[in-house]
């Protein structure tokens, strides 16, 4: 496949061979944005981790510092209807919306649920589930104080989680942040990922660690604990 220009011009800012810092990479990844739009700022880590083994199957979220950039459509369940849309939810009900859902309605991005009804919710776990919409307690949108998760949501709270083959991705920032908001998202989730070590892992637990835009050029970096 033919590379366009403004990507080859990108691509040449950066030495493939190099692990740059924490705060080279984030200069780097403004610097290598080839798209007319606010691109996306992601980071991807491939990890030395077995997920077909419990212990090792990394999940969970974060509220970074500065949120990613991205605004996220909340759909709550609750009885808690005022306490909802008083943190900020798009869409709020309870029984009538899940009937909804059976329908075949999807225009949200986020399901956040209080525990008195995830047994109704069980109705559409078969197709929520495949499209990561589920509710769960492990990422804190099955939670008894709504407004809470609400707010966190709204605030840039993100998932990460690792999949079959050990590989992580997750969205931190517009290509617009400036260069330290960038660099404390990133570092906050550094922080978790490490914290996240999995005790049964014996030697490097990150393999590879890489920032990149929204079509522009992986930049590997490196930190501390890797």
């Amino acid at each position: 496949m033919k590379k366009g220009k403004k990507y080859v011009a990108a691509l040449e800012k950066v030495d493939s061979t190099k692990l740059y810092s924490v705060e080279e990479a984030v200069k780097l990844v403004k610097e290598t944005s080839t798209v007319k739009f606010d691109a996306t700022v992601d980071v991807s880590f491939k990890l030395n981790v077995d997920p077909k083994q419990a212990n090792q199957q990394i999940r969970g979220t974060l509220v970074l510092p500065h949120g990613n950039g991205k605004t996220k459509t909340v759909l709550a369940i609750t009885d808690k209807v005022e306490d909802a849309k008083n943190a900020g939810a798009d869409f709020v009900g309870g029984p009538e919306i899940i009937e909804k859902i059976q329908g075949g309605w999807f225009d949200y991005d986020v399901i956040v649920a209080t525990p008195n009804m995830m047994p109704q919710l069980g109705k559409v776990a078969r197709v929520l589930g495949p499209k990561g919409l589920m509710p769960n307690p492990k990422t804190g949108t099955v939670n008894p104080d709504i407004a809470r998760a609400i707010k966190e949501i709204k605030a840039g709270k993100v998932e990460y989680r690792v999949d079959k083959e050990g590989n992580m991705h997750v969205s931190i920032a517009r290509v617009s942040f400036d260069e330290q908001k960038i660099a404390d998202n990133l570092n906050a989730l550094l922080d978790a990922i490490l914290k996240a070590r999995p005790s049964a892992v014996k030697g490097t637990y990150v393999k590879n660690s890489v920032i990149h835009t929204t079509m522009g050029p992986a930049i590997h970096f490196t930190f501390n604990g890797r």
